[in-house]
């Protein structure tokens, strides 16, 4: 297959010279028009817009003429500073045009190693929310969901080519932890990264453009997936194409596991809508959903603009190197139980646990030490104050070996795209956890 130049596309990418955030007055009537009252002042005055016709191919950072070029009422007489100000103020978003003069966006680009094939101006864009900036041409909204996409495919191979038995619930549980919101909240504090108090014109691109909601409101009108899973869906908020849950007025049924594959995102949650009003200038998001968008952003524009090898290497420095116990995430309710279907399963003989050694059987702190054999074979081994307590962590130690299965030699699927790379060597695929 023939490779694609991406660096044709990645000009799509970048904004556009004008700023058609404005546009949108140009269509109420004459008679709606909001014209200069003499007694508001000079910067109050060239903040209000007037609907006149406007050529898209101006540029808002134009000549000084007043109203005549821009979409803004600006009197001859105001000082240039005044009027650098108004026009910055009118801005949802900061322009363009200052991504190469502010001191925190090249310090950001530098910080995370980036080439000069990323331009600046795109890592602009992706610190502008939606929530800022509802115009697609100037936020991170496509950008996200490619690096959202790149976030999910790269993670879930990692998990599954390294641990095939891992149960699915425990899947969900380590995708969450590698590359959910709240880590990529602390990735973008340890980036150095601050969010803006509020967005505009005027603010300097270095900060994260967002709009902010009340945590005690985002309790109350959001959708709990965990008391209300179909809230979304009545409310009418936009859900990813496809992913609406069948019966979805049935508040009372139980998510099983292989629903929860089919129709839930990929940390095993209820697709969620968007951020509440985002086509309004009150639109509102959270920290974690704003910073996690800023991430997932910055792994698009990575992908556009310097290729898939250099994606790959970003996720690896800065996700996959972080540590993460999958042991300590399982939770057994019946382990003797499960170990016994397991056995069964695989036709291993009957597990039985024997004591290995013991001391202080009178005393107050005794210590006994069992362990779970199938025949002559040892399952596991348990430590416990209790003969019980050691033979149930003996069974968890037994489960969490089976579990834990990692093989010697760990290749995904991604490292055999492009014409050099090796041929693909076919994975273990488990049966699946146990069913009881």
């Amino acid at each position: 297959m023939k490779a694609l130049r991406l660096l044709r596309w990645s000009g799509s990418v970048l904004s556009p010279r004008t700023r058609p955030c404005l546009f949108h007055l140009l269509q109420q009537p004459l008679s709606n028009r909001r014209f200069l009252s003499a007694a508001a002042s000079p910067l109050q005055q060239a903040i209000q817009y007037q609907g006149q016709d406007q050529d898209p191919g101006d540029d808002l950072w134009g000549s000084s003429q007043g109203h005549k070029d821009d979409d803004l009422i600006i009197p001859e007489d105001m000082p240039q500073s005044l009027q650098k100000e108004a026009r910055l103020r009118a801005l949802p978003s900061p322009p363009i045009s200052a991504a190469k003069s502010s001191a925190k966006l090249a310090a950001l680009h530098a910080r995370l190693s980036f080439s000069p094939r990323l331009p600046i101006e795109t890592l602009a864009r992706c610190l502008v929310d939606v929530t800022a900036d509802p115009n697609p041409n100037f936020n991170n909204t496509s950008l996200a969901i490619l690096g959202r996409d790149l976030y999910g495919y790269y993670t879930s191979e990692a998990i599954l080519c390294r641990y095939p038995r891992l149960p699915t619930a425990v899947v969900f549980a380590a995708m969450a932890a590698y590359v959910g919101p709240k880590t990529l909240t602390q990735i973008t504090k340890e980036w150095g990264v601050e969010l803006v108090a509020e967005p505009g014109g005027e603010v300097d691109p270095g900060y994260l453009q967002c709009r902010r909601e009340d945590s005690m409101l985002i309790r109350k009108h959001s959708p709990n997936s965990d008391t209300d899973p179909t809230s979304a869906v009545e409310k009418g908020q936009p859900t990813i194409a496809g992913a609406n849950r069948p019966n979805a007025d049935q508040k009372t049924w139980r998510r099983g596991v292989s629903s929860m594959t089919v129709y839930d995102d990929e940390f095993g949650e209820l697709v969620k809508g968007s951020a509440r009003g985002a086509k309004s200038k009150e639109a509102t998001t959270t920290v974690e959903d704003a910073c996690a968008r800023f991430v997932q952003a910055v792994m698009g524009a990575v992908y556009l603009h310097r290729g898939k090898n250099a994606a790959k290497l970003f996720f690896k420095e800065h996700i996959l190197s972080r540590h993460l116990n999958v042991g300590k995430m399982f939770e057994f309710k019946q382990p003797t139980r499960d170990l016994s279907k397991l056995c069964a399963r695989e036709g291993f003989e009957s597990p039985v646990a024997r004591i290995l050694s013991e001391t202080g059987r009178l005393s107050r702190h005794p210590v006994f030490i069992v362990g779970v054999f199938a025949g002559r074979e040892k399952l596991g081994e348990g430590a416990g104050s209790s003969l019980n307590e050691a033979r149930i962590r003996a069974a968890v130690g037994a489960l969490k070996g089976w579990y834990l299965y990692s093989p010697l030699e760990v290749r995904v699927p991604s490292d055999v795209e492009g014409a050099n790379a090796r041929p693909w060597k076919p994975v273990l695929v488990d049966i699946g956890e146990i069913i009881v």
